[in-house]
């Protein structure tokens, strides 16, 4: 089993596992995330997300030449009266929008050298997107993976909710024993036809993994989930899984034996990274193709850090956008 290195850590436990104590606490962190969507919503209720459908609602979006049917009550007299044509405002139409997180807890997730393992940087970012999806009011539901079995919670809205989903992440989180993967353990393509299944049109999705089982099989439910919903894909990967130390000794164990590997080569050690780089290549081509959002992040980063990024920049990709 690996260990943790974590000389931030108040106990020996924390970058191996999370606690409820600790997940609540981010509700702080996650108080200026603003959770932005890039499709339009198409639920029927209201809610406050905002979306590109033009109609009559709460925030105005541009002016137009009137045109018959439109209502009067919105004709815009003072441009009307510079331009002696009628000109109706629009405005756009807050629709409520489901939030799903879909986090990945099976066991290759269940490792670590610096800080924390990948199973807690993931269960802390999602919980950081459910506390600043409840702080907007939106839906929240969840899909959480180990490696034989899952949740399925439907969105609902409020603090019970993400206070549900944060009890239910640290259970599976808690499960965790070994790097290992169980025998006939779920798959990347299983857990996203089950989300397919689950989320609305329209629904803003998040799956955190580190995609180490993404294969060509997984590109035909991406693609079609995509289509119909905003995605954004964070892949979490350790340090170690990039870089190897190329003149230090290594001891590799998987719980049950150790093997201890003297130095490796320069030429072995640049082979190792090579080998990682293509596979992030790979995703990254592929989230692309699918039209998804896609980020990649080592443990060794601040989760709060992270999330404060990732929500600027899908910012600045949607203002690129429009």
């Amino acid at each position: 089993m690996p260990v943790a290195n974590n000389k931030h850590s108040a106990t020996p436990t924390e970058g191996v596992y999370v606690a409820v104590e600790e997940l609540l606490q981010l509700r702080h962190a996650a108080k200026d995330i603003s959770l932005d969507t890039n499709k339009k919503s198409t639920a029927l209720m209201d809610g406050d997300s905002r979306t590109s459908f033009r109609g009559r609602g709460m925030e105005f979006a541009e002016v137009r030449a009137y045109q018959a049917g439109d209502d009067v009550r919105n004709i815009d007299w003072r441009v009307t009266a510079r331009t002696q044509k009628p000109y109706t405002k629009l405005f756009q139409e807050e629709r409520e929008r489901p939030v799903y997180l879909l986090v990945d807890q099976r066991s290759p997730m269940f490792f670590g050298s610096v800080r924390q393992f990948k199973s807690v940087f993931a269960a802390r970012l999602a919980t950081s997107i459910a506390w600043a999806a409840m702080k907007n009011n939106d839906r929240i539901g969840a899909m959480i993976f180990s490696d034989t079995e899952q949740t399925d919670s439907r969105a609902r809205r409020g603090k019970h909710a993400t206070l549900s989903f944060i009890h239910e992440l640290t259970a599976f989180n808690q499960r965790l024993h070994s790097p290992l993967p169980a025998q006939g353990m779920t798959s990347m393509e299983d857990m996203l036809n089950d989300i397919r299944r689950v989320a609305k049109p329209g629904s803003a999705i998040f799956l955190i993994s580190d995609f180490h089982d993404f294969s060509e099989r997984c590109r035909e439910p991406l693609a079609i989930l995509s289509r119909h919903c905003d995605l954004t894909a964070v892949q979490v990967f350790d340090p170690l899984e990039h870089h190897l130390p190329s003149t230090q000794a290594l001891s590799i164990t998987d719980g049950q034996g150790r093997l201890n590997i003297a130095g490796q080569s320069r030429a072995f050690a640049q082979s190792y990274e090579a080998s990682f780089a293509e596979q992030l290549y790979l995703l990254r081509r592929a989230f692309s193709s699918a039209k998804v959002n896609f980020a990649s992040v080592s443990v060794a980063e601040s989760v709060s850090d992270f999330v404060r990024d990732l929500f600027c920049s899908r910012r600045n990709i949607k203002r690129r956008r429009n």
